[in-house]
């Protein structure tokens, strides 16, 4: 069963990358219709940020991350390099786990 499952899912991810691009010539999509596609990804990004700095699991994931994850979107927004944001966002969470807060 959980091998017939995953092929139907590879299947299916593969006909959603192959179809746009079978059909980009024969189909147009409305100015507003793509700003929909466009604003529904910024919200599942959001989404999905916002559940993993503030939650693991079921429970509150504490201070640390949510910490890190603010430190890293300030050295983002600051054009830092890509290294930089990560080690920055690592260092804190790193250095607030070590003094105890959660």
């Amino acid at each position: 069963m959980t091998v017939a499952a995953l092929a139907v899912l590879a299947v299916g991810t593969y006909l959603m990358r192959l179809v746009p691009l079978m059909a980009h010539d024969r189909m147009s999509l409305s100015a507003r219709t793509i700003r929909l596609v466009e604003l529904g990804a910024v919200a599942l990004l959001v989404a999905l940020t916002a559940t993993g700095t503030w939650f693991e699991g079921d429970a509150f994931a504490g201070w640390a991350r949510p910490a890190a994850v603010l430190v890293a979107g300030v050295a983002a927004w600051k054009r830092l390099p890509f290294i930089v944001v990560v080690l920055l966002a690592a260092g804190t969470a790193a250095g607030l786990r070590l003094v105890g807060v959660p």
